[in-house]
């Protein structure tokens, strides 16, 4: 299940565009895509909750899920979140995604609101599922908002016992200290250990062995020299390119969350609309004229592709 040569680098979380009047933009959705791609991504990841997933009906998320895989066609691997409380509506969310050309699912542990949660064996039989139904690599998100706790000794547990599972986002306080728990105790069983949060830890986590990150699509161009700087071994080089871009990263991460990257890439032309569905929010102009002001002395890719 995992291909020869793990996958590593840069996947971003593509977002969801809208019109504004709250309908999807399926051309915006096309043109999301090759921006990313142009920007020499690895990798790319849909249906995350960068991407509003929690805001589309499942007649959208098939939509989406078609136009995305074929519209990317094979030009990099695309990761394809099926997170669910159910264990049948995420192997069935898994197998179509495995049927229109995913190379990966990602899952959170199964949760919903506050209080219901699986414990270790329901967890492990969840995932044993989804990948018996899908038959692809499996990475697992460990992410705040699940409010469970994945602990190393589990992970290691679910790796060995469900194959697929060979992927791990950690995205989690303390991230750099667990993925290198994670890393020495597992070895061979971790094929892709990668963090998340808007790649808001990235030198520490790079340093304590991750091979990936999962940012979002805001700025994936002026990540990915850290990345590369990073595993030709110029750290020096790798710290001074991150020490650029982290306020701009800090003030998506802290003040904007995934609207960041829509109001972005309004601005540069990519979509027509930073429009987000209700309950979510639109950006407050003087936090919107934040963003932007860091924005205009980075240049992103994202901020002038379609101009």
């Amino acid at each position: 299940m995992t291909p020869v040569k793990p996958y590593s680098g840069i996947f971003p979380i593509a977002p969801v565009p809208f019109h504004d009047n709250g309908d999807l933009d399926i051309d915006g959705m096309r043109r999301v895509l090759d921006c990313m791609i142009d920007q020499g991504v690895d990798g790319i990841c849909i249906l995350a909750n960068y991407s509003e997933q929690f805001l589309l009906t499942d007649g959208e998320r098939s939509t989406l899920l078609d136009l995305c895989l074929s519209h990317v066609a094979g030009r990099v691997p695309v990761i394809v979140t099926c997170s669910h409380f159910a264990t049948r509506i995420a192997a069935e969310r898994a197998r179509a995604a495995a049927q229109a050309g995913a190379a990966m699912i990602m899952l959170m542990p199964p949760y919903h609101g506050a209080t219901l949660r699986a414990e270790e064996g329901g967890m492990l039989a969840h995932f044993a599922q989804v990948a018996q139904a899908c038959g692809l690599p499996i990475m697992v998100q460990d992410a705040p908002l699940s409010g469970v706790a994945l602990s190393v000794a589990f992970l290691l547990r679910l790796a060995r016992e469900v194959p697929a599972v060979r992927y791990f986002k950690i995205e989690v306080p303390g991230t750099a200290g667990k993925l290198r728990g994670l890393i020495d105790a597992g070895g061979a069983l971790i094929a892709g250990p990668f963090d998340g949060e808007e790649s808001i830890t990235l030198m520490a986590d790079l340093d304590a062995g991750a091979t990936g990150t999962m940012p979002s699509a805001l700025l994936p161009d002026l990540i990915r020299p850290v990345v590369i700087a990073h595993r030709e071994g110029r750290r020096t080089d790798a710290a001074a390119k991150y020490a650029r871009i982290l306020p701009l990263i800090n003030f998506e991460n802290r003040q904007c969350g995934l609207r960041a990257t829509k109001t972005v890439m309004m601005e540069g032309g990519v979509i027509g609309s930073d429009f987000v569905r209700h309950p979510l929010e639109a950006l407050h102009p003087a936090t919107r004229a934040g963003l932007l002001e860091l924005v205009e002395g980075l240049q992103p890719v994202a901020s002038r592709w379609g101009r």
